[in-house]
């Protein structure tokens, strides 16, 4: 995998995360905002794990699921709350195969429980992609 590959998708991911914010600061307002939040999220999950993915990959760890790419990266202390991780995945399907407004309702409330775990695994990342010695990610 090229550096430019985990470059690109560490920037998709920060601005993921951003519009998530934005969303959750917004707050539940009606059920368009908790739609809109979850799928914002849906979005931030779905790079963070092809994110976390690539950069296994580049470390010699192969992971072929989200599940097991995210037990990779909490065996190799990249993320520090794996039960988190795991909740974050069991949402994100939920979320894709039924509508129910409280389970909606539900799951937005733990998106923002999520979040400060989300922010913090971010920064974790792009600190280990400067260190990697890539020079490309120079703030």
């Amino acid at each position: 995998m090229s550096a430019r590959k985990t470059l690109q998708s560490l920037a998709n991911l920060e601005k993921a995360i951003g519009r998530l914010e934005d969303a959750l600061n917004e707050g539940a307002k009606n059920s368009l905002f908790i739609d809109g939040t979850i799928q914002r999220f849906k979005t931030a999950f779905e790079l963070y794990w092809k994110t976390l993915k690539r950069m296994l990959e580049e470390e010699g760890i192969e992971a072929k699921s989200p599940r097991e790419t995210l037990k990779q990266a909490y065996a190799v202390d990249w993320i520090q709350n794996e039960q988190a991780w795991l909740q974050m995945l069991r949402d994100r399907n939920e979320t894709s195969h039924v509508y129910d407004e409280k389970k909606a309702r539900d799951i937005y409330e733990n998106i923002a429980g999520y979040f400060p775990e989300m922010k913090e695994t971010f920064k974790f990342l792009k600190e280990k992609y400067k260190e990697g010695g890539s020079g490309f990610y120079d703030d």
